[in-house]
């Protein structure tokens, strides 16, 4: 039922940018904006739900709440910088939302280096 809700606020949010576009169209961006955070919010309360179930998931794995914390790390960071790009993106700032891309992607990279030198120990423990 909420992802109906969702949806026709995502609906009624688009219809009611569009009135306002062809007049005043800061109103349309505010809109929009708006419309997007509503949504964001909504999304986090499932997330909260999400974070419940995996960590009960990985409660059952050993060092498991290491990873855990680096995969919600990531998944936020990708969230969060995804978010404020498509915004930007939609109020026509395409540079700057390329740029939001690219420090999300140096960020999730540096989140992530843990992962990889637990690898790269992993790795060397087999080799000798």
């Amino acid at each position: 039922m909420s992802f109906v809700k969702v949806g026709a606020i995502a609906l009624l949010g688009v219809l009611l940018g569009i009135q306002f576009k062809s007049g005043k169209q800061e109103y349309s961006i505010y809109i929009g904006m708006g419309i997007c955070l509503l949504i964001f919010f909504y999304t986090a309360a499932y997330m909260g739900q999400v974070k419940t179930q995996m960590e009960t998931l990985f409660g059952h794995i050993s060092s498991g709440n290491r990873y855990f914390t680096i995969l919600f790390k990531v998944v936020g960071i990708t969230w969060i910088c995804e978010f404020v790009a498509g915004i930007c993106r939609d109020s026509g700032f395409g540079a700057i939302a390329a740029q939001i891309e690219l420090f999300g992607k140096i960020a999730i990279l540096f989140a992530g280096m843990p992962v990889f030198l637990a690898l790269i120990e992993t790795i060397a423990g087999f080799v000798g």
